[in-house]
């Protein structure tokens, strides 16, 4: 909700994902939920502290960490191979996963290494519409994203709204279209709209 503070709190894994897409969209979403309540607030009622076991197969595992500064639930964790490793199932239709999906495996890597004590190194991304598994080997780079956006959450304010994204595609569906409004922005405040594709929007283009 518009005002409330969530600084130095744990941030989600999955918000690693929803900022990397698009911080505005982010921004919304964390303060102005379509359903009036704060997006870590109602992402967080999914979290389980305790996952079933199927065969080699640990479901909706719930971690957090303090040090990290962020807590989530993992879809899977195979153990098969003897090291703990997570699973990240997404719905794609490209048929392909993201970069940002890349951001939450590693977060969900560091959680994981967190509470064993001993390096996870590799992850993987199972894909419903190919109904294939993508290994990630996570590296130093990874691990300095994640950091970098759990600074950049943990340090957002609601007076600071993040700028229109460079990809106009992705606001096509966008949940929080209503209240980002990005055709109105570029055309009301034309600075706010300089560097990205909504640069040089016209009144004319939003009827």
């Amino acid at each position: 909700m518009p005002g409330s503070s969530f600084k130095d709190e744990l941030v989600y894994v999955s918000a690693l994902n929803e900022f990397v897409y698009c911080p505005r969209r982010y921004y919304y979403q964390r303060y102005y939920d379509e359903i009036g309540e704060p997006y870590e607030l109602v992402d967080g009622r999914s979290k389980h502290e305790h996952g079933s076991r199927r065969g080699s197969w640990v479901t909706e595992r719930y971690f957090r960490s303090d040090d990290l500064g962020m807590h989530g639930k993992i879809d899977l964790v195979d153990t098969e191979s003897g090291t703990p490793t997570p699973v990240e199932r997404k719905r794609s239709e490209s048929g392909s996963y993201y970069p940002s999906d890349e951001v939450q495996l590693a977060g969900y890597c560091m959680l994981l290494e967190d509470a064993m004590d001993e390096p996870v190194n590799v992850g993987y991304i199972y894909l419903y519409s190919t109904d294939t598994r993508h290994s990630v080997r996570i590296t130093q780079d990874h691990r300095d994203t994640v950091r970098e956006i759990l600074q950049r959450i943990q340090t957002m304010s609601v007076d600071s709204i993040p700028p229109l994204t460079q990809t106009p595609s992705k606001c096509e569906a966008c949940s929080a279209r209503a209240y980002c409004m990005p055709g109105e922005t570029a055309v009301l405040s034309p600075s706010e709209a300089e560097g990205t594709g909504w640069e040089g929007t016209s009144s004319g283009d939003l009827t």
